[in-house]
């Protein structure tokens, strides 16, 4: 098939082009590279079933040109991290919510099917677990700014599922949870990677809040399956998937698991959120998916252990130092 994917320099972007140019189908990508890299496209940047295009998911013409030439395309083009969405907000709102229309806007013209990246942040401070994609969703204050990611990205879910209802675009909503490995970046508080950088480097593992908090870690390589999975089930349309695994961890266990695996000596340093991200910052204390549906459509289950995932960002970051000098 033809495949564009949006965002496809980004972390889970480039996996995904690598493993659908494996399996014969044609890739073309667009992404500013504002976030994304053309660095995580090198192994597939020379094959010639592999097209490469800078530019910006709010450029409609672009958008449509490319969505033209499609047969199906994954949106996964966003605005990301918890700390970019702190320091640029309105950034993040207007790439979400207006991208996200200029790509279904453009999937409307032949029908095409669309894979529509949202984010377990839409369930918000909900507390009932684990989360299953029918429960209500419950955000916070808008005047605490680290809510509007989750809001947009609930706007892109509606415009998305209200497209399906009127015109019949064949739409997957796909609810990503920690997603971690090899190429992801701690620039904008991604936790994994931040703290296998800092074990490696002797830096203080710098642990927000108390520590409690947990989370489930799931490794890019299941989660692109489950994506490639749900490609080849055409029944996946018009469905939300929460996308992860139900493993949990605490954020300071995850801590001490990453110390321990460098075989380093740096200290594990407790933040307040509000030296972090400022006063009033609120975070969720679980983040659990209910991932039953998605094994029901795929047969597949994410369960990569979290020593693997940690063993394999160890590596790549060893090897990234090493390269550095």
């Amino acid at each position: 098939m033809r495949i564009l994917i949006t965002g496809g320099a980004g972390f889970i972007g480039s996996h995904l082009a690598e493993r659908l140019i494996a399996e014969g189908h044609r890739v073309s990508v667009l992404d500013d590279l504002s976030t994304g890299s053309r660095d995580n496209l090198a192994a597939i940047a020379g094959h010639p079933g592999f097209f490469f295009t800078e530019g910006s998911i709010l450029d409609a013409p672009l958008v449509a040109r490319m969505v033209a030439d499609a047969d199906v395309v994954f949106h996964l083009a966003a605005a990301v991290g918890v700390r970019l969405i702190m320091e640029e907000p309105s950034r993040g709102i207007l790439t979400n919510v207006t991208g996200t229309e200029r790509v279904l806007e453009a999937c409307l013209e032949r029908n095409t099917r669309v894979f529509v990246a949202s984010t377990s942040e839409v369930y918000g401070k909900a507390t009932k677990f684990p989360f299953s994609e029918e429960d209500d969703l419950t955000i916070g204050a808008t005047v605490n700014l680290r809510w509007s990611y989750a809001c947009a990205k609930m706007l892109d879910e509606f415009l998305a599922l209200a497209y399906l209802r009127e015109r019949g675009l064949p739409v997957t909503i796909l609810r990503f949870f920690n997603t971690t490995g090899p190429r992801q970046t701690g620039r904008y508080g991604m936790v994994v990677p931040s703290f296998v950088t800092a074990a490696l480097q002797g830096a203080p593992l710098l642990v927000h809040g108390d520590g409690t908090q947990s989370r489930c870690f799931c490794h890019v390589a299941d989660v692109i399956e489950a994506l490639m999975r749900l490609l080849a089930r055409p029944e996946s349309s018009g469905r939300v998937y929460n996308i992860g695994t139900d493993q949990e961890v605490s954020i300071l266990e995850l801590a001490r698991q990453v110390k321990a695996a460098a075989g380093s000596a740096s200290e594990i340093r407790l933040v307040p959120h509000a030296e972090v991200y400022g006063p009033g910052f609120e975070d969720m204390a679980r983040r659990l998916p209910d991932i039953a549906r998605l094994e029901a459509a795929t047969g597949f289950r994410p369960a990569t252990p979290l020593s693997r995932i940690i063993a394999d960002v160890l590596e790549e970051k060893r090897a990234a130092l090493a390269a550095a000098g």
